[in-house]
Order: structure tokens, then C-alpha cells, then sequence
């Protein structure tokens, strides 16, 4: 199937398949799916400024659902969220100009692909060695609660929350529905700046960037900084796949096409979440980003596509 927007030939059940896998993922794990869905599209021959923008309109309908169900729920910290969409929308936009800059010098394929290559690699790792660390930590017998169990996911990296905490650069606010006291503006200004960033050069919501940057930067409760960084993801992907349409970066018929499958995978995704535990979850899910570097690595230094 033809799709003129991009000027790619693509088969629709590969792009239903890629969305049916993506929403299996995002159920199960919890996150957007970029870190294979980009790869995927990139391998099978979308040019890559295309497989940033249609990608992130591709996450916005799923981020909503998403966000409007944690808001329900109460894990939506709307003064932090507040404070964030400033930071997001200005990372984004400086996301955006970036992919254009390369588009004109004819690099985007190669620097972008580099980029997500080491950032999918260092979220790999990342993942990896928190989980392990959690398991190690949960590695006793006796029951404990959920918070305890949060609170002891977190303690490897908890020192540098409380560094956060203390740093004098005014002005402060309150998080009282994320129980922090003070924490300076431009540490959240600067979390979602980078997160916004990552959104408008990389494609995604880059909660994989953001939402660790809430819990461990921060000191943002884990389900308050998923319900918060859903928000977010609704805000970044929004506006940047609105400016990646207007500099035409978007083919909205694979989105679609895309988002059919994903509808049905999601819901199987998340009913097997109830046979596993965070941590398990969380290392089963690091070896994924690395498929999605080996997809992009494949596509770079072959030149060949798939489909």
C-alpha cells in the first residue's frame, strides 16, 4: 500500500501487527512503545522525520484514555503538571526546530538514529540495574505494603532527590499532593524541558526519559509521577506532532492504520500485568529498548529495509 503523505510503500497488516505489539507493550509495561515503534517504521523504510511526528500522533489517543483514567484515580499532581507543561512545550518546540535543522542539512536520518541508539541503550541499562537492585532489595520473604515496597525501589537512588530538595534556587514551590515541602521551580522546569526535548527530536511522549526523572530527581511518588507524566505525554505528544504536521512530518493514514491494533493489544497487555510484580515487569521490559537500537543500527549501517 502506497502512502503518498511519506512516499512509502508499506504493508497495512506489518503496521497493524507493529500496532497490536506496541499495545501489548504499553498495557503490559506501561510506556508509550516509541523505543520499538520508531525502529520498526524506521527499518521498514519511513524516512526518519516521518517516523517522529507520525509516531507521536500515533501515542496521543492512548495517552489521553490513560491520563483521564489516573486523573480518576487521583494520581495527577496538577501544580507539578502545571509548572511542567511550561518546560515541555518549550523542549518540544526546541525538539522540533532540531529535526528540521537536520532536514535541511540532509542528516536526520543518521543523527537522529544515533541519538536514539545511545539513548536506548542507557535506558536499557538503566532499567536493568534498577530492577535488579529492587529484586535484590525484595529478596525477603515478608509481606510488605505497596509504599514500602515503592519506598525500597527507590532507595539506590533516593540521595539524589534529597540533593534536589536542597538546592537554594529560588523560586520554590509546594507539591502537597506529591508530599514534597519545597523543591525549586527550576528543577522542574528543567526535568520537563529535557523530557519536551526528547518528545520533539525522538518522537514518543519520552515518559522513558521523564517519568525516571520525576521519581529519582525529583523525589515524585511513583504513581503520582506516572499519572503526572501521562499528562505530560498528552501536552508534548499534542503539540509536537501539531508542529511536525505543520512542517509535514506526519502521515496520519499509518497512525491510523497503526492505532487499530494497538487498540486491541493494549487491552491484552494489560490484563497479564496481574501475573507479574513491578520489578519482574520492569526487567523483562529492559531488553526492549535494544531491539529497538538493533533495528535502527540494522537500518544505518546496511542501508537496507525491511517489508
Amino acid at each position: 500500500m502506497f502512502f503518498p503523505i511519506s512516499h512509502v510503500t508499506l504493508d497495512p497488516f506489518y503496521l497493524i501487527g507493529l500496532g497490536f505489539v506496541i499495545g501489548v507493550l504499553g498495557g503490559f509495561f506501561g510506556v508509550g512503545g516509541s523505543f520499538l515503534a520508531g525502529p520498526a517504521l524506521f527499518v521498514a523504510g519511513v524516512p526518519m522525520n516521518f517516523v517522529v511526528g507520525t509516531d507521536l500522533l500515533h501515542i496521543v489517543g492512548k495517552s489521553i484514555v490513560a491520563a483521564r483514567k489516573h486523573g480518576a484515580l487521583g494520581n495527577i499532581d496538577l501544580r507539578l503538571a502545571a509548572m511542567m507543561v511550561l518546560g515541555t512545550i518549550a523542549g518540544s518546540e526546541t525538539g522540533v526546530q532540531g529535526i528540521e535543522a537536520l532536514k535541511k542539512a540532509g542528516r536526520v536520518d543518521l543523527v537522529v538514529g544515533l541519538i536514539a541508539i545511545a539513548v536506548l541503550v542507557t535506558m536499557s541499562g538503566f532499567i536493568f540495574f534498577e530492577s535488579w537492585q529492587a529484586l535484590k532489595l525484595r529478596g525477603s520473604r515478608k509481606p510488605i505494603s505497596k509504599q514500602t515496597a515503592q519506598d525500597k525501589d527507590k532507595r539506590a537512588f533516593k540521595f539524589i532527590a534529597r540533593w534536589t530538595h536542597s538546592l537554594n534556587w529560588a523560586p520554590k514551590m509546594e507539591l502537597p499532593s506529591s508530599g514534597i515541602k519545597s523543591i525549586s521551580i527550576w528543577a522542574i522546569l528543567l526535568v520537563s524541558y529535557v523530557g519536551g526535548v526528547f518528545s520533539g527530536f525522538l518522537g514518543g511522549g519520552a515518559g522513558y526519559i521523564r517519568m525516571p526523572f520525576m521519581v529519582y530527581l525529583l523525589g515524585i511518588p511513583t504513581h503520582m509521577a506516572i499519572g503526572t507524566d501521562l499528562f505530560e505525554v498528552v501536552v508534548s505528544a499534542s503539540y509536537g506532532s501539531f508542529r511536525h504536521a505543520m512542517n509535514g512530518n506526519v502521515d496520519v493514514l499509518i497512525a491510523l492504520i497503526m492505532q487499530t491494533g494497538a487498540a486491541v493489544g493494549a487491552q491484552i497487555g494489560a490484563v497479564l500485568t496481574q501475573y507479574f510484580n513491578g520489578p519482574r515487569i520492569r526487567m523483562a521490559f529492559a531488553p526492549l529498548p535494544m531491539l529497538g537500537a538493533g533495528l535502527i543500527i540494522y537500518g544505518l549501517v546496511t542501508g537496507h529495509r525491511l517489508g
